[in-house]
């Protein structure tokens, strides 16, 4: 099959490449997917199990990319809840091969079924971005109607959905990101916006979550603006502050079919929008990763036809 792959941690950006890999093998409770669509986040690069395994043993040529929207060609012994020709869309596991590629192994609970009637490009683009919004407002920071939520952020892949997803629970929202995004996050459902390049957003009134994605200063002085027993949630890096009588939440995102089932039907009722920016060819996935590459939603990677 044809897949990227990268083999050289220092070369970075420029290392991702196109070429002839093994089949994959269908472990137990595995599924094989012939990839339709595929999903990456440029940091992964320097992620660590892009590179080694859970034993911390050397895994390259590694395939990156995460989500994965296609059709099961295989079933791994003992796999049950899926079948042989069903559409799926998921997560793939951090310290396995990847998305970007014309098969992949998944474990079957890292699957959700995806309906007829939804595109493999705009499923591929939800299961990381859906999945994280999800799990920092409900599961991490507890979010509910009433409450008044800062999503930083807020136009990017994780952000837009964010501030749907509270937008509908009955939040308030007050959405952050470049004076540029201002017309894309008030239009996604945000109640303000505040341009963290402009406005003078640490002065904003006090909330019960803040919802971080980028990290740094931003994240250092978001802590003063949460009220007490609210909570910050990142998953920019752990966090060293924390808001006062409040919580402090880093997290990595977890696969849940139950969820990304829930978020395909949101997808159809026409109640979430996924902002899919780019769609390129495999043969194209590798020049993706360059970082002035960057383009106003998703890049998705298109690598079979239905």
């Amino acid at each position: 099959m044809r897949a990227i792959t990268v083999r050289d941690r220092e070369a970075g950006v420029s290392g991702p490449a196109l070429e002839d890999l093994p089949h994959p093998h269908a472990a137990e409770n595995d599924v094989i997917v012939r990839v339709h669509a595929a999903g990456f986040t440029r940091g992964e690069l320097d992620w660590p199990a892009t590179w080694t395994d859970r034993a911390g043993r050397d895994r390259t040529p590694s395939v990156p990319g995460h989500e994965v929207s296609g059709v099961v060609t295989e079933l791994g012994y003992g796999t049950t809840g899926l079948s042989v020709g069903q559409r799926v869309f998921g997560l793939t596991d951090w310290a396995r091969d990847g998305s970007l590629a014309e098969y992949v192994a998944v474990e079957a609970r890292n699957l959700a079924p995806l309906p007829a009637d939804l595109d493999h490009t705009v499923a591929a683009a939800l299961p990381i971005s859906g999945l994280t919004a999800w799990q920092g407002l409900f599961d991490h920071a507890r979010l509910t109607a009433g409450q008044t939520v800062l999503v930083h952020g807020a136009a990017g892949g994780v952000g837009s959905i964010a501030v749907q997803l509270a937008r509908e629970v009955g939040a308030r929202v007050i959405g952050t990101g470049r004076a540029a995004d201002r017309d894309t996050v008030l239009g996604l459902g945000a109640d303000v916006f505040l341009a963290l390049d402009a406005d003078p957003w640490t002065a904003a009134d006090q909330v019960d979550v803040v919802f971080d994605v980028i990290g740094g200063t931003v994240l250092e002085r978001s802590a003063p603006l949460v009220r007490a027993g609210g909570t910050l949630v990142t998953i920019a890096h752990p966090p060293t502050v924390r808001p006062e009588d409040g919580r402090s939440v880093f997290f990595v995102v977890e696969p849940d079919r139950a969820h990304l089932a829930d978020l395909a039907q949101r997808l159809r009722d026409g109640r979430l929008e996924v902002r899919v920016g780019s769609v390129r060819p495999l043969s194209e996935a590798a020049a993706a990763f360059a970082p002035d590459r960057r383009v106003e939603g998703r890049t998705i990677v298109r690598v079979a036809e239905d």
